[in-house]
């Protein structure tokens, strides 16, 4: 009967992790924008909670801009390439110089720790 009870429980736990995920409102990927323009994100399945906040399934975002997404468990640094959204922030308007962009959104924890690959989103943009 124990197996049986295990495998209920990763069942149900896969499809809890499969639910959690982030997304971009706006822009689109492979938009052309002018700037500053606006960036909405969005998260399903966590809440949305200020840095500090260990409530478990909460986080915030973090905006990557040409940098590679943070691994799963390390703290997301705080430069000019990684934008920190602490107080619980859900969009942001940003200013770039003309060019090619990719746009990396991070959820993680209260601590700044990366939740990993499953919580994070990628796209492109071109800036006229």
């Amino acid at each position: 009967m124990r197996p049986v009870l295990a495998a209920i429980l990763m069942t149900l736990s896969a499809g809890v992790l499969a639910q959690q995920s982030v997304s971009f409102v706006e822009p689109a990927n492979g938009a052309s924008v002018s700037s500053p323009f606006k960036v909405k994100f969005a998260v399903s399945g966590m809440d949305v909670k200020p840095a500090g906040d260990m409530t478990a399934n909460t986080g915030h975002h973090h905006l990557l801009v040409n940098a590679a997404p943070v691994k799963a468990g390390e703290v997301i640094p705080a430069d000019d390439k990684h934008i920190h959204f602490g107080k619980g922030q859900t969009e942001t308007e940003l200013t770039l110089p003309p060019g090619n962009y990719t746009l990396t959104m991070q959820f993680a924890n209260g601590l700044h720790q990366a939740y990993g690959p499953g919580m994070n989103k990628e796209i492109k943009i071109a800036v006229k």
